[in-house]
This record gives C-alpha cells, sequence and structure tokens, in this order.
C-alpha cells in the first residue's frame, strides 16, 4: 500500500478556515501578511494554526514588546493552569512573552523566580496567589521591587500595604450564593471546609460564610461549622469528614478540590451526594462539570480578572498610573447535581403526601 498523501495547502486552508469560523480567502490573506484583516479574526487564524499543529509562517511571528513574568502557585489545582493560560493568551495577543513560572513544594521559591525574572529585565510581573495572600509572610520582597520600579500587580489575596493595583474575586459575595442556595433548598446544618486562615482568601470566605449563615440561619457561633485544611483533594477530605461526622447535611466548599474531597469522605460513609449530602466547591475549575456528580460550584470570573490585571500591568509598564486599590469582581453560581434537597425537605414532602 501506498503511505497516504501529506495534507496540501487546500486542505490545510479548508481545516483552518473551519477551525478560525472564518472563509479560505481570509486565511490566505492572513498567512501572505495581506492587511485589511480586523485584529480579532487575524488573531483565530494564529490560534487556528496552534490548535491544529502547524506551524507559523516567520512572517507572522510577532516581535515582543517586552516580557512580563507570571507567578503562580503549584499546577495541581485547575483554577491555576486556567489563569496562567489565559494571562499567558492575553498578553500575547497584546505583544508580550509571558514567563511562567509555577511553584511546587520543595522546588523553585517565589523570591527565586523573582531573582531570575529580574536577571531577564523583565517589564513586569502578575502575582496569582502568591505569598502576598499569606498575612503571615513579609511584605518586604514587593516593597523592593517596587523601589526598583518594577511595575507588580496582584490577583486574589489583597494586602493594603502593598503599592500596587490587586484584582479579587469577591470571596464574601460566593459565601452568600453558596449559602443562600442550600437554605433554599432546606438545609439548616450547612458546614464550610476551607483553608488555613492565614491566607486572606480562606479569612474572606470565613467572614462571608458567618455573615450568611447568621442572616438566613441566625446562627451566631460559626465555630462549629467550620473545619479548615489544606486547599487540596485530601484537605477536603479530612475536612468533609470532620463536617459530615458532626451532623452536616451540605458543605460548601474553599476550592473545586476540597469539594472532591468532601465527596470522596462522603462515598467513605456510603453517604450518597447530592441526596444524603450537598457539595458545593470554589473556582470553576476546567473540567468540573463532569465529575461524578457534576459539581455546583461558585465560579470565578478568570477572563474579566486577566483581562483586568493585564490592563492595569500595560497602563504602569507604558508610564501611566494604574489605580492602587482593589478591583473585586462578582463570582456566579454554577448549579449543577451535587445539590439536592435536605433530607429534612424530602421527609416533610414525602409525608404530606402520604
Amino acid at each position: 500500500m501506498n503511505p497516504p498523501e501529506a495534507p496540501g495547502p487546500k486542505t490545510r486552508l479548508t481545516d483552518l478556515a473551519k477551525q478560525a469560523g472564518v472563509s479560505t480567502a481570509t486565511v490566505s490573506r492572513v498567512l501572505n501578511g495581506k492587511v485589511g484583516v480586523a485584529s480579532e479574526t487575524r488573531q483565530a487564524v494564529l490560534a487556528a494554526l496552534d490548535v491544529l499543529g502547524y506551524e507559523r509562517p516567520e512572517k507572522l511571528r510577532n516581535r515582543s514588546a517586552g516580557l512580563v513574568g507570571l507567578i503562580v502557585p503549584e499546577l495541581t489545582n485547575p483554577v491555576f493552569p486556567a489563569f496562567a493560560q489565559t494571562i499567558e493568551s492575553m498578553l500575547s495577543q497584546r505583544g508580550y512573552t509571558p514567563l511562567l513560572c509555577t511553584q511546587s513544594p520543595g522546588g523553585t521559591t517565589e523570591d527565586e523566580y523573582i531573582e531570575m525574572l529580574l536577571d531577564h529585565s523583565i517589564d513586569g510581573i502578575i502575582f496569582v496567589s502568591g505569598l502576598h495572600a499569606d498575612t503571615q509572610a513579609s511584605r518586604t520582597r514587593y516593597e523592593q521591587l517596587r523601589s526598583r520600579g518594577v511595575p507588580l500587580v496582584f490577583i486574589n489575596g489583597y494586602a493594603e500595604d502593598i503599592d500596587a493595583p490587586f484584582v479579587s474575586a469577591d470571596e464574601v459575595a460566593a459565601m452568600e450564593l453558596a449559602v443562600r442556595h442550600l437554605v433554599s433548598l432546606g438545609h439548616q446544618r450547612i458546614g464550610l471546609a476551607t483553608g488555613p486562615d492565614r491566607f486572606i482568601t480562606a479569612r474572606r470566605k470565613l467572614d462571608g460564610f458567618a455573615d450568611a449563615l447568621h442572616r438566613h440561619l441566625r446562627v451566631d457561633d460559626v465555630a462549629p461549622h467550620v473545619a479548615t485544611s489544606l486547599f487540596t483533594v485530601e484537605g477536603g477530605q479530612a475536612a468533609g469528614g470532620d463536617l459530615i461526622d458532626s451532623g452536616h447535611t451540605a458543605i460548601v466548599c474553599g476550592s473545586d478540590l476540597m469539594a472532591l474531597g468532601v465527596v470522596r469522605a462522603a462515598h467513605q460513609r456510603r453517604l450518597a451526594v447530592p441526596h444524603d449530602l450537598s457539595v458545593i466547591g470554589y473556582d470553576d475549575s476546567p473540567l468540573i462539570a463532569f465529575t461524578d456528580p457534576p459539581l455546583t460550584t461558585v465560579r470565578q470570573p478568570v477572563s474579566a480578572m486577566a483581562d483586568a490585571a493585564i490592563s492595569a500591568l500595560l497602563t504602569m509598564i507604558g508610564g501611566g498610573a494604574a489605580p492602587r486599590s482593589e478591583l473585586v469582581f462578582h463570582p456566579e453560581l454554577i448549579v449543577r447535581n451535587s445539590t439536592g434537597a435536605s433530607p429534612d425537605m424530602r421527609l416533610h414532602a414525602a409525608q404530606r403526601s402520604s
């Protein structure tokens, strides 16, 4: 048998046009560097090249406007790769080359990454949930960067003593959305599984949860309804187990990974989700809609937050003044199959129908 022929130019144009949602003529104009193509359309064709595995022609390779460092925590939590991919894509569209720095336990530290980025004459740095979010960490590193004139922007974890723009999701509003949803389903014993309260994001979730529990259920002492651990599956399993064993019928979690751990703890106790226990995550990480059951969660507006962070950073790089305040973005409750009516509500419904 003769080997299959390699795809020809017409096939490539057709594939690219289908992927980009444009005509083959438009694809041809982009590939040949012709003028008169909208920037959004050009970007769609370039993205199609990348997705389909074609090498970009040399004439289409952008000359970098500068280097921007992006420091994120470990990548096991899917929300951090989501932030990284979105920010990298947006920076590239604006002509900047992103340098991604990912941390892992025992690996390169944030301070070591900062030194490396400075050696590369970085134009600015975006920090996602870094040491700035830890109330026990020193702020000196950021003061030194600002004294050197390095533009900085921080995502999640507001610290008022750092002279830089901050972009955050509204964790207090997130807890209100979650608790209100569970109360509407008849739940009276609602718990919170979250990370250590030395982290600003965890502390805000705790404050929001306490406010929502008081507002909707008149609970004054929130301590029996909170379990803290790590923002991991194992942490969620441990914290969720404690809350299940103390009689909670619904649990709000500080991350989607923790929520998956809570589901695991429920299964270990032969409880069904959501029949016996309702679970709500936080982040709406990629693929979380395909868990078993699909997870109800509070979605961080990753794209809008990334766009705001980049706009602020590029304004500073260009010599402009970005607001030295916190931009807070409202989250969205995504209802799927991990939440349902409380056992008491189902019992009352059964009694009324009998």
